[in-house]
């Protein structure tokens, strides 16, 4: 116990000076709820990016040309009829304007059928023509609908502008990261009010029912709609909150007792608030729990506190001595279930994207200053309590209430109960193991999965999915080749076989290519021939088909050197997405060469490919060094391989139990859910250091196994078990959430906290019964 010398020099230090640590954490709160004030949602599509990844390079390399997956689509639909009446033109045009003066549109990236990117060819007597679809000098008279009909069909873009119906038009737009007026950093939550305000409250809003409907998606849109869903993340949080706080009252007996845990905890939040806006950090809409999992956790750090104290009373300490013994015994516990939490977070950080870096910041940053707030500021608040014997009372009666409970309970530590415990968690690991293989990374439903199916935006989605051929989802494959490579036949020809090879692929809705455009050119300069729908072997009579294609189709760049080709897929589902990149790798792998190179990806598909396959990469590393952490630093803490494998063992289950739920619930492991997973194993950690360290403390006295772990489940498993009921039904509230990636983390962490409490109560003194040495 020498290494411990410390902790009683820390304690004189700590309960030597109460009232200028009081003082010094007021004045810290006050100066970190000032800082906190000024915190904001931070909200970046690049945040959501892989950059370092071979997917990403291509996507950043070539977005000025092509545009990125930064995109929106505005769908404006007559609810009856079709768009061919001046009133749906008209409207079509103002919201087009509209869109152009959004902040943050590149201006050059918008399409619709009255912007003049938006054009028609055809074969005439003297050759070739073409103009815009909507003619400038257009006026809506019944001739003048007929030939905007007229130019539609010849440009090719129903299913892409026109809905297959023609019952709606789109508008589409790309995204800059910077808002172009100021040179600040684009707010996307701005962004999506003003093209609520500006295009669905103007043209389709029930005050202005003038028979269309308005049909919003796209990153900015998502972010908006869970910005507007964090308000009920607020509300939540207070339901929580409240929960949490009649819980702790009934297990502690006192409002003075209930308020101190509550109030450190909440004051953890309030540093980790001001902290990241001092170090310039904000809230990102996909860290927004963040902030809720620190009060979690350090409300479950305090009521061990308030356990220890209450147990020390019993014994008949007075109110300075029991705050003293209990800072004495849980610091070095406590410190070490926290450092390991902190080094959980900190290991997030191998995944090479930012958002989920900066939600291991947050994180880090709470768990880090529940250290200060749970361990040393707490105690410190307690020990101004006193304590009459009407109060200890109640802690003698409501001990002795328990006292059979945790007999019976303590049997788990004798061999044949040990024994069967044992053997079903073996049973519970080859099935987790067998779910858990299954796991999918990334998407499984349709539409957004951070939102209700039923959100406006999910239905938004659907509706664009169901009227347009090119669906919402796309992804570019960028094919490199010589400078004129498109009027070069050989090259053409393997461009035309990979469009063909993925069209075919399940999944895969449509595709847009040059080859196929020019086929359907040289066709028409042969009267329309079918058989003519060919590519031409003929130099000049290729350079003939695809003169007429502009680089503002999006099919090729200016010296006709890289040409995309664009996949269109029903939906974003994970298998949906490595079916489709599987078969543009073999494909790539049988014909790519030195003069033809398909590369990977731009596209919103293309960033969800290379964000599924950094995940993918990830994930077991990063399990490997959050558990490589909790071991290194429990054999520090016990010197004991044997309680180092009683604490881990059930952790290792949880988390393979925690991925089996995953599946079975049909959640996909991607940035929301992977930083849970992680989390999981802190908070198990947490369980199994407090009661291994009062575990051992009573062993070391003489006392017999059995009787030892009594004890222990009387002191500190009173603490784990209210704490892991407490927290599992506060954040079981979550899963009524508007939100479903907040729906999603309610089942996963009430799985984690009474799961994780089981194996600390159940399993680990199962372990320890067959590998620790039981005193006579």
């Amino acid at each position: 116990m020498a290494r411990f010398s410390i902790i009683p020099r820390l304690e004189n230090l700590v309960f030597g000076n109460r009232p200028w640590i009081i003082v010094l954490f007021v004045a810290a709160t006050a100066f970190m709820l000032w800082s906190a004030t000024d915190i904001g949602i931070d909200a970046g599509f690049e945040k959501l990016l892989p950059l370092e990844h071979e997917y990403m390079q291509t996507y950043v390399e070539h977005r000025q040309e092509f545009g990125g997956a930064n995109r929106i689509l505005i769908a404006l639909m007559a609810k009856d009829g079709d768009i061919f009446t001046p009133e749906f033109l008209e409207t079509l045009r103002a919201a087009t304007d509209e869109v152009f003066f959004i902040p943050g549109v590149d201006r050059t990236q918008v399409q619709s059928l009255f912007t003049p990117n938006v054009r028609f060819t055809e074969v005439v007597e003297d050759g070739i023509s073409g103009g815009n679809v909507v003619p400038d000098d257009f006026q809506p008279t019944p001739e003048g609908l007929a030939q905007v009909r007229k130019n539609i069909l010849k440009a090719g873009i129903v299913g892409r502008l026109v809905a297959n119906d023609f019952s709606g038009a789109i508008i589409s737009a790309q995204l800059l990261e910077f808002n172009p007026n100021t040179g600040e950093r684009l707010d996307y939550i701005e962004v999506a009010n003003l093209l609520e305000e500006r295009i669905r409250g103007k043209y389709a809003s029930p005050e202005v029912d003038i028979g269309f409907e308005v049909h919003m998606i796209g990153f900015a849109k998502v972010i908006g709609d869970i910005a507007a869903g964090a308000t009920r993340v607020i509300m939540f949080f207070a339901i929580t909150f409240l929960i949490t706080a009649l819980l702790v009252y009934l297990y502690s007996h006192s409002w003075k007792i209930t308020l101190l845990p509550l109030a450190c905890s909440l004051i953890a939040v309030i540093w980790q608030l001001g902290l990241l806006t001092l170090l310039g950090y904000g809230i990102d809409p996909m860290g927004i729990l963040v902030p809720f999992l620190i009060f979690a956790i350090g409300v479950s750090h305090g009521v061990q506190m308030v356990s220890a104290n209450g147990a020390e009373l019993l014994r008949g300490a007075d109110g300075v001595e029991a705050a003293r013994s209990s800072f004495r015994r849980l610091l070095v516990p406590g410190g070490i279930a926290l450092v390991s939490d902190t080094i959980g977070f900190i290991t997030i950080q191998l995944i090479e994207i930012r958002v989920i870096q900066e939600m291991a910041v947050t994180a880090s940053l709470g768990v880090a200053v529940i250290i200060l707030t749970n361990l040393v500021l707490l105690p410190v608040l307690m020990s101004y309590l006193s304590y009459d014997d009407a109060y200890k009372e109640k802690l003698r009666a409501r001990s002795e209430r328990m006292a059979p409970l945790w007999r019976r309970l303590a049997g788990v530590s004798e061999r044949r109960p040990a024994t069967i415990i044992v053997a079903i968690a073996a049973v519970l690991l080859v099935v987790g193991f067998w779910q858990a293989r299954e796991i999918k990374i990334g998407d499984l439903h349709r539409g957004v999965p951070e939102l209700r199916a039923t959100s406006t935006y999910n239905i938004d989605s659907e509706v664009i999915s169901e009227r347009f051929a090119i669906g919402v989802d796309l992804i570019s494959v960028i094919v490199e080749t010589i400078d004129q490579g498109c009027i070069d036949y050989d090259v053409m020809e393997t461009i035309d076989r990979f469009a063909w090879h993925i069209r075919n692929v399940p999944g895969v809705q449509t595709v847009i290519d040059l080859p196929r455009i020019a086929k359907v050119i040289n066709a028409g300069w042969n009267e329309g021939a079918l058989k003519w729908r060919v590519l031409p072997r003929n130099q000049s009579v290729l350079v003939q088909a695809v003169s007429y294609v502009p680089t503002s189709s999006g099919l090729l760049n200016a010296n006709c050197s890289v040409m995309p080709v664009m996949i269109f897929t029903s939906d974003h589902k994970a298998e949906t997405i490595a079916r489709v990149v599987e078969e543009v790798k073999s494909f790539r792998e049988q014909h790519g060469s030195e003069t033809v190179t398909f590369r990977l990806a731009t596209g919103n598909v293309g960033v969800m490919a290379a964000t599924n396959e950094a995940v993918e990469a990830s994930q077991f590393p990063i399990l490997a060094c959050v558990f490589a952490a909790v071991i290194l630093l429990c054999v520090v803490t016990f010197w004991s391989v044997r309680a180092t494998v009683c604490i881990v063992v059930p952790l290792g289950l949880v988390s393979l139990l925690a991925y089996a739920l995953m599946t079975l619930l049909e959640i996909g492991l991607k940035v929301s859910t992977l930083p849970v997973v992680a989390l999981g194993v802190g908070i198990g950690v947490d369980y199994g250091i407090y009661i291994y360290s009062r575990f051992r403390s009573i062993l070391a006295e003489g006392t017999p196994l059995q009787e030892a772990y009594r004890q222990t489940l009387t002191i500190t498993g009173n603490g784990v078990v209210f704490t892991g009921i407490t927290l599992a039904i506060g954040v079981a509230t979550w899963i009524f959430s508007p939100l479903k990636f907040q729906a999603d983390m309610g089942f996963l962490l009430t799985f984690m906290f009474l799961v994780n409490m089981l194996g600390a109560i159940l399993l680990l003194p199962a372990l320890a019964s067959w590998l620790l040495r039981a005193k006579s």
